[in-house]
């Protein structure tokens, strides 16, 4: 679409040379002589741009400024001068001009602020977009804490959502560093308990011999040490929730009263001989397979169903690829701030080793990786001798060279690997095919070339 202009100058000459250079370069051009008329003709029509004069008769060019500013939103206003100073200058950009050029110029002076002006405006609509997809993405792509864009995530998200509102217990299982902890959190916080407490309860991490007493509390004398009453962690979170976490690490005998507070709703804090009545939800995770517990007799079946109303299961980072670029940025964003430091994102062969890398602690070492890499980097942009030297050295892919192929042509096997490396880069981008590009370094319209020649499907 052709862009508009109008020029607002008294002298004729100025008038005529600027519409024949601009009308010539491709714009609709308007000119008229002082800013009264300026302000009738964008009243009929916005403009694109507009070259604006300071000295005129009628309405010189800040008063324009000043009578024009609520109708200037959309177009850079470039003032021109021959009596101009630095304090001129920023008097008009304080009232909205974008810049201010000294007469006499040059044609290229004009067409070279022209270019500047229109980059400006470009990134500002990019910028709005960004923030539009940003803002989409935060409302339909997360929960709590708890950021994704992978179908799978955003399809625990939604079930996170309803289960909020409900106190039903819920199990969430998944390997270590995935998040079990952030979706509890999520949990209570979106629900109805959100102002009561949230009490975490990492079960593998207390002595055995201290756990049942922590949890359910004891009375003094109960034991030797015993020296006045203490209220378990059960009460404390009374009417709010309770996260048992690694909950499959629980021992054994502990597992029954468990199982009494989930079907009774009350505890017996130790050397007590009365139950007390608690309001508790009870959120548990664990990174263990418990039915295979249960099989083997390490749980209690009962105990297990009792927890298992509902279960979360996350799946790992290295089956979510494609959420890695977009936690990438988010603990770019926070390290950046957290560490004084000015990073603004990661180079395409850096994201690539991200990409490859089987993350066997998911989540959490990702974080830890770019917390040592923003440490690390010493431009604005994270670079690949910003990793972890051990990943470096990786070389990881989906199947070995003998599985993906069995020849010797090294033409058909070259075919396959391009092929399988397209596919990965497209996943991870989300099917963002310039992102992909960047990824796997090379131009676009080549990878556009070798989506159709391995026909790819998006």
């Amino acid at each position: 679409m052709e862009k508009r202009i109008l020029i607002i100058d008294d002298e004729e000459n100025m008038r005529h040379m600027m519409t024949a250079l601009l009308s010539e370069s491709g714009f609709i051009v308007d000119a008229v002589a002082d800013g009264v008329k300026g302000l009738q003709k964008i009243e009929e029509a916005p403009y694109d741009f507009i070259f604006c004069d300071i000295r005129m008769p009628n309405m010189d060019g800040m008063a324009f400024l000043k009578k024009a500013a609520d109708k200037l939103e959309n177009s850079n206003v470039i003032m021109m001068s021959a009596y101009g100073s630095i304090e001129t200058a920023v008097e008009a950009m304080k009232l909205g001009a974008y810049d201010y050029i000294s007469k006499p110029f040059k044609t290229d002076e004009i067409l070279l602020t022209l270019r500047k002006a229109d980059e400006r405006e470009r990134l500002k609509k990019e910028n709005a977009l960004l923030k539009a997809q940003i803002k989409e993405i935060a409302e339909e792509s997360s929960f709590g804490k708890m950021i994704a864009k992978s179908r799978s995530m955003k399809s625990i998200f939604r079930l996170a959502e309803k289960l909020a509102h409900y106190d039903t217990t819920v199990l969430i299982t998944g390997t270590s560093g995935t998040g079990k902890e952030l979706i509890a959190r999520g949990l209570h916080y979106g629900g109805s308990r959100s102002k009561n407490p949230f009490i975490p309860v990492n079960c593998g991490g207390i002595p055995e011999t201290l756990l049942e007493s922590e949890l359910f509390g004891y009375r003094k004398g109960a034991f030797t040490g015993a020296t006045k009453n203490y209220k378990g962690l059960f009460e404390a979170a009374n009417g709010g929730t309770i996260f048992l976490d690694e909950v499959g690490d629980l021992p054994y005998t502990l597992q029954v009263k468990l199982l009494r507070v989930l079907q009774d709703n009350e505890v017996r804090p130790v050397g007590d001989t009365q139950s007390k009545l608690i309001d508790v939800r009870v959120i548990a995770a664990t990174s263990k397979n418990l039915e295979k517990e249960v099989e083997s007799g390490g749980f209690r079946e009962d105990l297990f169903y009792r927890l298992n109303v509902l279960q979360v299961l996350i799946p790992p980072l290295v089956d979510r690829s494609e959420d890695i670029p977009l936690l990438c940025q988010h603990f770019i964003d926070n390290f950046s701030l957290k560490l004084g430091k000015k990073i603004t994102g990661i180079a395409p062969s850096a994201m690539t080793v991200l990409l490859q890398h089987s993350w066997p602690g998911n989540v959490r070492e990702l974080e830890n990786v770019i917390e040592r890499a923003v440490v690390m980097a010493e431009g604005d942009v994270l670079v690949r001798e910003n990793l972890p030297p051990k990943m470096l050295k990786e070389e990881r892919t989906e199947r070995s060279a003998e599985d993906i192929f069995n020849g010797l042509s090294i033409k058909t096997g070259k075919e396959i690997l391009e092929k399988n490396l397209i596919r990965r880069a497209l996943e991870a981008t989300g099917g963002n095919r310039t992102q992909a590009a960047k990824l796997l370094e090379i131009s676009h319209p080549s990878l556009l070339q070798k989506i159709k020649a391995y026909d790819i499907l998006l």
